[in-house]
């Protein structure tokens, strides 16, 4: 994947079965499934019916998000990033360090001081250009442990 300083959608395609399939500005194509989280949602509800969920539009000019606009609901491209490359990842590691970041809206730089780590490390692995280390999944479950 190119590199973008935030993610930003050029368009989105809603496809059968909760699907968007996003293009970003720098041309990267990812497709993410959002059928749990549509019917474990209650404020996604409405997109439960295939044919509002097919009317998912990026607006022209922004780019930030994916918007039902008959329904006021919106859902940054940030996070539908992150669910497209968790969903793809890898590893077992690579999937428990990104969940783990979407169940808790955690920017790079939110996980780094979580985890007690730098930013350049931590940027490393929500790119991709360096491995999740298996101790890393486990801080993000003793972390989540601790919260509790």
């Amino acid at each position: 994947m190119a590199s973008m300083k935030r993610p930003r959608l050029a368009a989105v395609e809603p496809l059968p079965n909760y699907l968007l399939k996003m293009t970003f500005i720098n041309g990267d194509t990812l497709t993410v499934d959002k059928r749990e989280t549509v019917f474990s949602k209650p404020g996604l509800a409405p997109l439960r019916d295939p044919t509002a969920f097919a009317k998912a539009q990026v607006i022209p000019g922004e780019g930030w998000t994916v918007e039902w606009t008959d329904f006021d609901i919106q859902i940054g491209a940030d996070t539908l990033w992150l669910e497209a490359m968790q969903q793809a990842a890898p590893d077992e590691d690579t999937r428990t360090f990104l969940a783990w970041r979407v169940r808790h809206g955690l920017s790079l730089a939110e996980a780094a001081r979580a985890l007690g780590m730098t930013p350049r490390t931590m940027s490393a692995y929500g790119t991709g250009t360096r491995p999740i280390p298996h101790y890393i999944a486990l801080a993000c479950k003793g972390w989540e442990a601790e919260r509790r």
